[in-house]
């Protein structure tokens, strides 16, 4: 039975670390809870493509064991030393990179990377014992929506075969705009992809995001792109899926408005 796909905002540095900005993010925390539940089934493994990590190539990690990237900063000395002790799967990666290549992208394996936050934060959440096998996938660099939503048709198989694939990042991500002067230009891309991915169809839910800086408010949302991308990759491995909103809050980082996404729908 085929997985859903999701694009989940990730939250903020190692915040399912901290008490009071766990307690901030109760909505987020709810929603990552209800993930594995909305499934049909156990994942073997997952597949998590992050915000914070790109590269010339789409890069995999391959370390049967990964290690942690602290990849923050002003943060308490105690979350520069949590752990997230899933396990790798070198055969998952080789799979992926087999995939991508395939489909005539770029792919290296790297047997170095550790996990980091976009990965590990919202993992620490879903699945809090670590059991699950995690194969993280980085953007490329040049962060091409069309090459991204290619890259998950190449990754769609992978649906098939129990493996979850997640595309983690923020739906608003302007770190010079967030408390209250976040309100209006978050909530504007908001209902931007709320349309685009729910209320379109799936011909135009894809040209929408190819074109995704047409959208209102979209450089303001986004000054640089990397936590969109994605995105576009969970969109291009359910390309002709129904999607459903699975998270939405409207004054998280004191103002941002934010959202979550699947895309495929429950069994």
């Amino acid at each position: 039975m085929k997985l859903p796909t999701y694009f989940i905002s990730h939250g903020g540095g190692p915040w399912p670390y901290m008490e009071d900005m766990r307690k901030t993010m109760h909505v987020l925390e709810a929603s990552l809870v209800d993930m594995p539940r909305q499934l049909p089934y156990k994942p073997k493994a997952i597949l998590m493509i992050s915000a914070h990590w790109e590269e010339s190539s789409f890069k995999v990690m391959t370390n049967p064991r990964p290690g942690m990237l602290y990849d923050y900063g002003g943060f308490p000395e105690h979350t520069y030393k949590v752990h997230y002790s899933a396990p790798g799967s070198p055969e998952l990666a080789e799979r992926v990179m087999g995939l991508i290549k395939d489909a005539g992208l770029p792919a290296q394996a790297d047997a170095q990377r550790g996990f980091d936050h976009g990965a590990f934060a919202p993992l620490a959440v879903m699945y809090p014992k670590a059991d699950m096998p995690v194969v993280q996938l980085s953007l490329r660099i040049g962060l091409d929506p069309a090459e991204h939503l290619a890259l998950g048709r190449a990754l769609t198989p992978l649906r098939d075969e129990g493996v979850l694939i997640i595309g983690s990042g923020l739906s608003y991500h302007n770190l010079r705009r967030f408390g209250p002067l976040a309100k209006e230009p978050s909530s504007s891309f908001d209902d931007w992809l709320q349309d685009s991915l729910i209320a379109s169809s799936t011909t135009e839910r894809v040209a929408r995001l190819i074109h995704w800086e047409d959208a209102p408010a979209a450089r303001v949302a986004h000054p640089r792109e990397e936590h969109l991308l994605p995105l576009m990759v969970a969109v291009g491995a359910a390309e002709d899926e129904v999607a459903s909103c699975v998270y939405h809050e409207e004054n998280i980082f004191g103002g941002v408005v934010a959202s979550s996404f699947r895309f495929g729908a429950i069994a």
